[in-house]
């Protein structure tokens, strides 16, 4: 009862009474992985663990042969001296929360999580607890986002405007799930095709095979670029930007998809024409909200923004603290 468990390893998240790590950053024998990001979703260990949904994505990123076993979703699992379970963390497609107990009290991990509707993934489901492991990447009162509703219009609106002066308008954001969640809410907006870069093309294949409606897709290099694209849309992970393979579209216009575009100052610092704000990561108020929805009294916090965070739980009574880990600071989605 007096050790953590789950604590902090050279490996990853580790727990001992169950012996098992969550989305370790080292191999290890088994591994416990929240979603297919790349810096929670790493090679090498003997076996892993995650979400049905998620295990194509997985698979495409570790390798075809990679081994994975299914948790199914809210099943309890043996795992040791513990018992373990998946619940929906809304972040992408498969993206789960690991709910982990012992007999005497429960932790659930979260990995990276969001509250706001999206039809790309499993909505984000409360988990009780008493230790809750959060992430950060925008845990700051500035950060707070609009309705995804409001922000798929803005794009669509944005995009016609651009076709109407015959130009491209090419939209940057990550390929493996802020990607699709666009196309699944552009779907209600418009029967076009939207063009995909090579790097979202068989992610987004991946989620269509799951069952997710979107709007029509075709491959950027499969379409004639002799009228460089004018009118249309194009989806490009952000390493495209500036790239030789911008040369193929008329007049560009570039936005970029994200929550760092709330910070005024942001989309001229990056160089884009517009920004739309919208992240698959929790806003500020919904981190709180989300606390006091699990009843966990202890917070610990990754990445991100923890220390702000932990300060402000501090003073409202939680017991919190930072946990250090190998997660990239913003993650691969923001």
């Amino acid at each position: 009862m007096g050790q953590d468990l789950i604590e902090p390893t050279e490996h990853g998240l580790y727990c001992a009474a169950g012996d098992f790590y969550i989305d370790p950053w080292r191999p290890v024998e088994r591994a416990v992985v929240t979603h297919a990001h790349a810096d929670h979703a790493r090679p090498g260990s003997h076996r892993y663990y995650a979400a049905p949904s998620s295990i194509p994505l997985l698979k495409k990123r570790l390798g075809a042969d990679t081994r994975i076993e299914p948790l199914h979703w809210q099943h309890r699992y043996r795992f040791g001296d513990c018992e373990v379970s998946l619940h929906p963390a809304g972040h992408i497609l498969g993206s789960a929360q690991v709910r982990v107990g012992d007999g005497h009290r429960v932790w659930v991990a979260s990995g990276d999580f969001k509250r706001g509707d999206d039809p790309s993934c499993e909505p984000f489901e409360v988990v009780p607890c008493d230790t809750f492991i959060s992430e950060a990447t925008f845990a700051l009162p500035a950060y707070r986002w609009p309705a995804p509703g409001d922000t798929a219009q803005a794009i669509h609106d944005w995009w016609q405007t651009n076709a109407a002066e015959g130009r491209a308008s090419v939209l940057f954001t990550y390929a493996l799930g802020k990607a699709q969640r666009i196309l699944a809410a552009l779907r209600w907006l418009t029967p076009d095709t939207v063009y995909l870069h090579g790097a979202a093309v068989p992610l987004t294949r991946i989620y269509r095979q799951a069952g997710i409606a979107m709007a029509p897709t075709a491959p950027v290099s499969e379409r004639d670029s002799s009228d460089g694209f004018a009118g249309e849309l194009v989806i490009a992970p952000p390493s495209a930007h500036g790239s030789q393979w911008m040369r193929r579209f008329r007049r560009p216009s570039t936005a970029f998809a994200s929550g760092w575009m709330r910070i005024r100052g942001n989309r001229r610092r990056r160089g884009f024409d517009r920004g739309f704000v919208l992240s698959d990561h929790a806003d500020w108020p919904d981190l709180l909200r989300t606390f006091a929805e699990t009843g966990a009294q202890r917070i610990l916090t990754t990445h991100g923004r923890a220390d702000e965070l932990v300060a402000y739980l501090r003073e409202q009574g939680y017991r919190a603290s930072p946990l250090a880990t190998a997660y990239s600071e913003t993650g691969e989605a923001d």
